[in-house]
């Protein structure tokens, strides 16, 4: 069985145009790939620098931080991802 692709094109017409080839070409479907997605490849080198980045930044952020602050936040972010599950039915 082929593999689906949840991929489409965006252009009604470009959609249609596959399905009809598909249809009648009686041969495996080919997997679409859009143009924008092919141009959007992330160049190795710069994901690496900003994974450095980041990795660095944290730790910096806290360090300049005073302790009272630090949990001031942490009781921020743990209120805000209970939030949904305080519903009182």
């Amino acid at each position: 069985m082929p593999e689906r692709s949840s991929k489409k094109p965006a252009d009604v017409n470009k959609l249609a145009k596959a399905i009809v080839d598909e249809v009648t070409s009686g041969q495996e479907p080919e997997a679409f790939v859009p143009e924008a997605a092919a141009k959007d490849a992330k160049n190795p080198a710069a994901v690496a620098l900003g994974r450095l980045g980041g990795k660095k930044g944290g730790p910096a952020r806290a360090k300049k931080l005073s302790k009272a602050r630090r949990k001031e936040i942490a009781k921020k972010a743990a209120s805000a991802r209970w939030k949904s599950h305080n519903t009182d039915a």
